[in-house]
């Protein structure tokens, strides 16, 4: 349970953040105080405040409630968090600042748009809007050290087909999870004809930004905060100082050649095309600043593929060729054309770094793994919902994983109900059960350890509460 608590801290990101943050300054001048001390954090009596009404607010979407007080599991849940961040920082555990940085932008863009203004916004949160950037950064920055050193603490733990089996064993039959519907379906991806176009387009669009750059007619930051694509661009494409291993390899090696006021050629990566300016280096911290740029297409240039995909369609409705044979012949997408264009999560492994493919490869989604969080895209499920088993979808346009434009058609293959966990059809989702309560176990007992090793303090009125780890109060 308490491994749950952490990741709803963490799991809350942003919108949880700035909760906190509201929380803070709207109500620091009557019921401020330190209520306890991590290590070498503290936490306040607001924060506690703020995350316990969240996990009130999340918890009725969910259509549940807990037993527990919320302020006291709140307070667990903040004790744990400044645990494992000022175990991260002894340890020094590395996170990608370059991607925190990109999020918080976009996430502060986003309540910009909202209130209608950087005014508004300040005049609704009562600071100055680098005053409330900081404020995330740090905030949100703590959270991403304790996610990072609570995944390294559990990163080496696996489980075998063995412990599985066992898992499932001992659970009271009816206590199984129950499966919701899952849908299995094919698909045929194409990518406009005009692509190597389009990416010249985009190269020749960077090496003209290059070239204003470096002749001293436009500054870079200029440029990004214009043209670029990412979240950095609102920061002038600057990133926060990070060693090259937190970018991807090609953007990394770049990077290590540039020197200080030096702008790179153009750099692919499986995010787009870049141009990199080293600001400057200290250490192994390398500070710069990006532009990047993806393949865009006119109207016309997206429009030719969906329009032979509707061809291929109406062929496949005539029997005039099979849905596996025109996969075979005319898909783009390399993981699933061999297959019979059947869709997996070979894409979403890949992305992860997980090379263990054969073993946790699935082909059956649920609802909620279509969207931004299931990394399937709500246009795939948008277009099955329309289908019966053994119909084939109309073209469509969607992007993959990387953001890159394309047009698709699904084929419906089968709709599996609502069941109860099975060994043999749900192996995949219950070992995914198994070495979570492995790992549960193994968080447990090394936070147990950290407890009584690190500096932890209570108030006196905040020590009565049911902490599920009863060491927290020495």
């Amino acid at each position: 349970m308490i491994r749950k608590i952490m990741y709803a801290v963490i799991a809350a990101g942003l919108m949880l953040t700035a909760v906190g943050v509201q929380a803070q300054q709207r109500r620091q001048v009557m019921l401020d105080k330190v209520v306890a001390v991590v290590g070498g954090s503290s936490i306040l009596y607001s924060e506690v405040e703020g995350y316990a009404k969240e996990l009130v607010q999340q918890r009725r979407q969910m259509g549940y409630t807990s037993d527990r007080d919320p302020m006291n599991e709140a307070l667990e849940a903040l004790l744990q968090q400044k645990l494992l961040y000022n175990q991260a920082l002894i340890d020094s555990v590395s996170i990608n600042t370059a991607d925190l940085s990109s999020r918080i932008e976009t996430y502060l863009q986003m309540l910009i748009d909202q209130e209608g203004g950087i005014p508004a916004l300040e005049a609704k949160e009562h600071m100055p809007i680098f005053t409330y950037r900081e404020m995330l950064r740090q905030r949100y920055e703590e959270q991403s050290y304790a996610q990072a050193m609570q995944g390294e603490v559990v990163s080496r733990v696996t489980v075998v087909p063995g412990e599985v089996e066992r898992f499932y064993n001992r659970i009271d039959k009816d206590s199984l999870p129950v499966i919701g519907e899952q849908y299995v379906y094919a698909q045929i991806t194409k990518f406009p004809s005009s692509l190597k176009e389009a990416q010249q387009r985009t190269k020749e669009r960077l090496l003209d930004m290059r070239e204003r750059v470096i002749t001293g007619k436009t500054k870079f930051s200029v440029l990004a905060r214009m043209y670029s694509v990412d979240g950095s661009a609102i920061h002038g494409g600057e990133m926060e100082p990070a060693p090259s291993s937190m970018y991807v390899r090609p953007f990394a090696e770049a990077l290590e050649k540039l020197k200080p006021g030096q702008v790179s050629e153009i750099v692919e990566t499986e995010f787009g095309f870049h141009i990199i300016e080293l600001i400057d280096k200290q250490g192994d911290l390398y500070h710069c600043r990006h532009i990047v740029l993806r393949p865009t297409f006119t109207r016309d240039e997206l429009l030719e593929p969906s329009h032979k995909l509707d061809s291929i369609a109406d062929l496949i409705r005539r029997d005039s060729i099979s849905f596996e044979d025109a996969a075979l012949h005319f898909s783009d997408d390399a993981s699933s054309k061999y297959n019979g264009g059947i869709v997996s999560n070979h894409d979403i492994l890949e992305r992860q770094g997980v090379y263990d493919g054969a073993r946790l490869t699935a082909t059956r989604f649920l609802k909620e793994d279509f969207g931004m969080n299931g990394g399937k895209s709500l246009e795939d499920y948008n277009a099955l919902m329309r289908l019966k088993v053994g119909e084939v979808s109309n073209s469509f346009q969607t992007t993959d994983l990387m953001g890159n434009q394309m047009s698709k058609i699904v084929k419906l293959v089968d709709i599996i109900p609502a069941h109860t966990a099975s060994l043999v059809d749900d192996y995949i989702r219950l070992e995914e059960m198994a070495l979570a309560e492995k790992q549960d176990k193994v968080f447990n007992d090394w936070l147990t350890e950290k407890i009584k090793s690190m500096y932890v303090y209570i108030a006196p009125e905040f020590r009565d509460g049911e902490f599920e780890n009863k060491n927290w109060v020495k």
